[in-house]
């Protein structure tokens, strides 16, 4: 049976709700013209009305003053500018009394106008008599001036002055009247703008419920649905599609429990194979939340640190494993969602006890939700004590093995040395090719075991350092001193890129040339004749770089990550290699100098290794 929504969609509501505010905005905007065309009209014909007669008003007043000024300067005896400048303004006082005549608006202002044209006008014939008496009796002109000429002078002065006021006064008024105007147009405004307010709120409560109402229930629905309960349902009612998104809703709300009720065996049981898995792994496991609170340990974990695996549940990972690093680097792993990188040796934790030292290595693994979001780590810690004591037995081995190698090869290489000196002459050439071959192999054995030695030595911590304030130049000297000849024997170009001015650095200058020799020496092996190698020293922060590049066959990819590990050889095509244990000592004296050493290479275009020591600043 199909539902029955209303009539009016939701669009539809919503157009009404704007449509009756757009009308009120309408009328309220029209009533704002109207006033404001009122009050428009009103300003304009105070302008129109009064501002002319006062610029009359103000041009006469100018004008009678200047002849008045032509006056006086004809009485001291200036006839000709005297009366010169008096003809120029009487022209300019009739044409404005004529503008002021042509522009009465106000009542009374036609008697003023005609007041000043008389008295003005006898002003004239005053000053008329004055020039018929000024050339022939001085003392009678100046009485006259007095006694007449400056009396219509003050009168018709004041009289324009009158009218100046009379326009000031009606302009005062209508300015009143564009005020009274104004505050009834706000008044208005205010008393219409209020009522349209108030409809507005009226009507915008109950649109706003009309429509919220749907909404809120189907945002109160979903809040259930998001904490478990799928049971929910929402009235279908309202607007037209909020009735059948709410119909669609109830819809998805079954969904999901069916879905969830199927789907939660499954959870639980992948939930319990989980957690059997961590139970039976052979290495220590402690899986922690975001506030590094423990929600799984295994019971190798527990034994580990010794308590029951039950007593650590729910605990804090400080409170339950009282290792300040190890509880560092779990925090900043959840704080960066990313696991700590850690140099060579710094991932073994070692407790110690009555029974001896157990050593494990430990790696740390954030879990991430698709969102990418940071839900806890992983601690995995896998004993390596054995294979700590396997490898210290490796290395007493090495080094017995070398100390009682040494003698031996060394009686070799002297008995084959004094053949080669005193009985190459009988021997056949086969024999002498036999021998000199002898004598490079017991070479190269020496060279292993004095490399095996020295590695020996640096891994027991025996390797001793005469720290120096050494310049930087003389390293590099030293070091191209001693490669150059072999360099030169394969026609490559040795370069070295250092500034003068490079700091001190504290080193003993004995191992890091050592150091850089073997580099070069690696270098001049891996590049074909005609070839470059370049030498670099630069100072970054605290420490200076020092890199050996060649443009040779570069490192493979797959050995790049091993090359600094004893033993790893990069072979050529069918020449020997050397002990595959320079590297491996370049990185032990560069760590004991507290610096770091590593490898830029792309296959077929060359290497550059790269090494860094302190500054003696």
């Amino acid at each position: 049976m199909a539902r029955r929504y209303s009539v009016r969609t939701f669009r539809q509501k919503i157009f009404i709700g704007y449509g009756a505010s757009l009308v009120l905005m309408v009328l309220i905007l029209a009533w704002a013209m109207f006033m404001i065309l009122r009050l428009g009209r009103a300003s304009e014909s105070i302008l129109r009305e009064n501002y002319r007669s006062i610029q009359a008003v103000e041009h006469m007043i100018d004008a009678v003053e200047r002849q008045d000024s032509a006056v006086l300067l004809y009485l001291l005896g200036y006839q000709e500018q005297g009366l010169k400048e008096f003809r120029e303004n009487e022209p300019a006082f009739l044409q404005w009394l004529g503008r002021a005549r042509d522009n009465i608006t106000i009542t009374g202002e036609k008697e003023i106008i005609d007041s000043i044209e008389q008295s003005y006008l006898k002003y004239l014939k005053e000053v008329a008599n004055l020039h018929l008496k000024g050339a022939s009796d001085q003392p009678g002109a100046v009485n006259l001036y007095h006694e007449s000429i400056l009396p219509l002078f003050r009168s018709t002065r004041d009289t324009c002055i009158k009218l100046r006021e009379i326009n000031h006064e009606t302009m005062y008024a209508a300015s009143n009247r564009a005020g009274r105007l104004s505050l009834q147009a706000v008044l208005s405004m205010a008393v219409i703008g209020s009522l349209a307010v108030i409809i507005g709120v009226i009507f915008s409560l109950f649109l706003s419920r009309l429509i919220s109402r749907p909404v809120t229930e189907l945002k109160e629905a979903a809040l259930q649905i998001a904490e478990g309960n799928y049971e929910v349902q929402v009235p279908a009612r309202g607007a037209a599609e909020l009735a059948l998104l709410a119909e669609q809703f109830n819809q998805m709300a079954e969904k999901l429990r069916k879905y969830h009720e199927m789907n939660i065996g499954k959870i639980i049981a992948e939930k319990l194979k989980s957690e059997a898995i961590i139970q039976s792994v052979d290495d220590g496991i402690i899986v922690v939340d975001d506030s590094l609170v423990i929600n799984s340990i295994n019971p190798k974990a527990a034994l580990i640190f010794g308590v029951h695996k039950d007593s650590l549940l729910g605990k804090h990972f400080f409170e339950a494993v009282r290792d300040e690093r190890l509880f560092h680097l779990l925090k900043q792993s959840v704080e960066s969602g990313s696991a700590p990188q850690l140099k060579e040796g710094e991932d073994i934790f070692t407790i110690t006890s009555e029974g001896g030292s157990q050593h494990y290595q430990f790696s740390i693994i954030p879990m991430q939700s698709q969102a990418q979001a940071i839900q806890g780590v992983v601690l995995h810690l896998r004993d390596i004590t054995r294979l700590r004591e396997l490898d210290r037995l490796k290395s007493e081995f090495v080094l017995t093995a070398s100390h009682e190698l040494r003698t031996p090869l060394t009686s070799v290489s002297m008995a084959v040395d004094l053949l080669l000196e005193s009985a190459a002459a009988k021997l056949t050439d086969k024999e002498r090719e036999l021998l000199a071959a002898c004598h490079e192999d017991v070479h190269r054995l020496r060279a292993l075991v004095n490399d095996l030695l020295d590695l020996s030595k640096i891994e027991a911590g025996k390797l001793e350092l005469a720290f120096e304030r050494v310049q930087p130049a003389f390293l590099f000297d030293q070091a191209l001193a001693v490669v150059k000849p072999q360099a030169e024997a394969k026609n490559l170009e040795l370069k070295l890129e250092a500034p003068p001015d490079l700091p001190l650095v504290k080193a003993d200058p004995n191992k890091i040339v050592w150091v850089i020799v073997n580099l070069l020496a690696n270098a001049v092996r891996h590049t074909p004749e005609g070839g470059h190698i370049r030498v670099k020293g630069e100072r970054v922060g605290g420490q200076v770089h020092i890199s050996v590049a060649d443009d040779g066959e570069g490192v493979p990819y797959d050995l790049q990550s091993r090359i600094f590990d004893k033993f790893v050889q990069l072979k050529r095509d069918g020449a020997a290699g050397g002990s595959g244990l320079g590297l491996a000592i370049c990185k032990e004296v560069v760590r004991a100098h507290r610096g770091t050493i590593w490898l830029d290479s792309t296959p077929g275009q060359g290497s550059t290794f790269t090494f860094t020591i302190p500054t003696a600043d």
